[in-house]
């Protein structure tokens, strides 16, 4: 029972296997949480001996706490199998990649590939 003015957390979409329906609903989840912005261009971590002011630290400690719970929330989307298969996953963004290259278009693929079959039978 919710009373007025009460919020109900939205469930963190699971990956299923397709791909391009989960990418929809992961990208709103993350969009609606406002950490989109860390998985389309990217958290770079600054090198390690650069100078940095302590707001240019504090700012990069923020984008680093937040990439982690993007991390976080794709670790809970993604099964467990799934990403032992993603080499590298030391951003939310490498991880997004990874499941974009191995997972795009993988029902189109599928298809062709048996449109093909049925023409050589």
């Amino acid at each position: 029972m919710t009373t007025e003015g009460s919020f109900i957390q939205p469930a963190i979409p699971r990956f299923d296997g397709h791909y391009d329906h989960w990418s929809m609903l992961m990208e709103n989840f993350l969009r609606s949480k406002e950490f989109w912005g860390l998985v389309e261009p990217g958290y770079i971590e600054p090198a390690s001996d650069s100078v940095q002011t302590d707001a240019q630290r504090k700012k990069n400690d923020d984008l680093k706490l937040k990439d982690l719970k993007v991390k976080n929330y794709l670790f809970q989307a993604i099964d467990r199998t799934v990403l032992d298969t993603i080499l590298k996953k030391d951003t939310a963004k490498d991880i997004w990649d990874a499941m974009k290259k191995k997972f795009e278009g993988n029902a189109r693929v599928k298809r062709s590939h048996l449109q093909a079959l049925r023409r050589e039978f």
